[in-house]
C-alpha cells in the first residue's frame, strides 16, 4: 500500500468543480513535485491534503490511516507557505520552537529538535537574531525548521521560493534537495518554476483544469509526453510545435496517418540552424540569445512557422539573418487534431 494515497479527490466552491477526481500514490520518502499553470489547482490540492481546506468526495489515506476529515493539526503533516509568516517579534530560536511549546514537549527535548534543524540548515548562529535582522532565503529556512522541528510524516511545500530572488531561489533549492536527501522525509512541493520541478522532484505531476494530466519522473515527462499540452508544458523553452501545414514539406512527408490536421513537435535542441542554402527549409533569424553556455535561436520560416533552436556554440549570427533549418524528425513527437500523441520519439 502507498504511504499517502488520493483517492478519487474532489473540492467545488459553489457550484464550481476545482478538483475533479484525482488519484494518486505517493511512496515513503519519495519528493512529489505539483506543476501546472495557474488555475490548475495545485495549491488547492496541497492545502486540501494539508486539511486547510475540507474535501468534498474522495479519501485521503497517510501510512494506513484514513486522514481525510481529520483537523490539520492531527494529520502529522507540516506545511512550509510562500510567506514565510514568522513571529517578527519572537527570536529564530523561539520562532522554530513555538509548535513543540504549545505541544507541551519539555525544554530539554525542543532545544535538541531546534539545534539540530538549525545545525541542518546553517542558521545556528542566527538563533537569537529576529526575523528582521535576516535575508529572505534565511526566513524561508527558519520557516522550514519550524516544520521539521514536528517530525513530520510528509512535508508539504507551497510555492516557497517565488518571493526570492533568481540567485537566492537557485541557492535554497539546492539547500531543499540535500534537506530531503539528509531527512529522507516524503515531500509534497507546488511550484509553477520548471527548473525546481525538474531538479527537484523524483515524480512529477502535472495538473490542468483540477485533474492530472501525466505522473512520471521529470525525464519521462520530457521525453515522452501524454499529450501536446504536456509536451509543451514541460521543458525551457517549450518544445515547438507547428501545425502541420505550417511545417516543411520534408517534415509533412514524414508525418504517421493519425497526425493528419495535427501537429509536429520538435525540442529545440532537435534542431540546428545551418547557413542559409544548407538545407531545403530557409528561415530569418528573429532573435538570438546569447546566455553563455548555450545559445538560443529564434526562427521564422516563409509559412509562419516560428521555431526556437538551442546550441551550445556561440554565434555571430543576428536578427534578420537568412538561414536553413535542419530537423531531426526522428525525435519528433506527432499530435492529432485533438492534442493526443501519435507516435513519439523511440530514444
Amino acid at each position: 500500500m502507498a504511504y499517502l494515497q488520493l483517492k478519487q479527490f474532489r473540492k467545488q466552491f459553489g457550484a464550481v468543480e476545482t478538483i475533479k477526481g484525482v488519484d494518486l500514490s505517493i511512496e515513503p520518502g519519495e519528493f512529489v513535485v505539483f506543476v501546472g499553470p495557474s488555475g490548475c489547482g495545485k495549491s488547492t490540492l496541497l492545502r486540501l491534503i494539508a486539511g486547510l481546506e475540507t474535501v468534498t468526495s474522495g479519501q485521503l489515506m497517510l501510512d494506513g490511516r484514513d486522514i481525510t476529515h481529520a483537523p490539520s493539526s492531527k494529520r502529522d503533516l507540516a506545511m512550509v507557505f510562500q510567506s514565510y509568516a514568522l513571529y517578527p517579534h519572537m527570536s529564530v530560536y523561539e520562532n522554530m520552537s513555538f509548535a513543540l511549546k504549545l505541544a507541551k514537549v519539555s525544554e530539554s527535548e525542543i532545544r535538541e529538535k531546534v539545534e539540530r534543524a538549525a545545525k541542518i540548515l546553517n542558521l545556528t548562529a542566527y538563533l537569537q537574531r529576529t526575523p528582521k535582522e535576516l535575508s529572505g532565503g534565511q526566513r524561508q529556512r527558519v520557516a522550514i525548521g519550524r516544520a521539521i522541528v514536528r517530525s513530520p510524516k510528509v512535508f508539504l511545500f507551497d510555492e516557497p521560493l517565488s518571493n526570492l530572488d533568481a540567485a537566492l531561489r537557485g541557492q535554497t533549492r539546492v539547500e531543499i534537495a540535500k534537506l530531503h536527501r539528509e531527512l529522507g522525509a516524503t515531500t509534497i512541493y507546488v511550484t509553477h518554476d520548471q527548473v525546481e520541478a525538474m531538479t527537484l522532484a523524483d515524480r512529477v505531476v502535472v495538473l490542468r483544469d483540477g485533474k492530472i494530466e501525466q505522473v512520471g519522473t521529470p525525464l519521462e515527462l520530457y521525453d515522452k509526453p501524454a499529450n501536446q499540452f504536456v509536451a509543451q508544458f514541460i521543458g525551457t523553452p517549450q518544445m515547438n510545435v507547428v501545425a502541420l501545414p505550417q511545417a516543411p514539406a520534408s517534415v509533412q512527408q514524414r508525418a504517421p496517418a493519425g497526425a493528419a490536421g495535427g501537429a509536429m513537435g520538435l525540442r529545440p535542441e532537435s534542431i540546428v540552424v545551418r547557413a542559409v542554402g544548407s538545407t531545403p527549409v530557409a528561415g530569418q533569424v528573429e532573435l538570438v540569445e546569447a546566455l553563455g553556455a548555450e545559445t538560443l535561436i529564434y526562427v521564422s520560416t516563409p509559412a509562419g512557422a516560428q521555431f526556437v533552436a538551442r546550441q551550445n556554440e556561440r554565434t555571430t549570427l543576428h536578427p534578420g539573418a537568412a538561414v536553413s533549418l535542419e530537423f531531426d524528425t526522428s525525435r519528433a513527437h506527432w499530435f492529432d487534431p485533438a492534442g493526443r500523441v501519435v507516435a513519439q520519439q523511440t530514444a
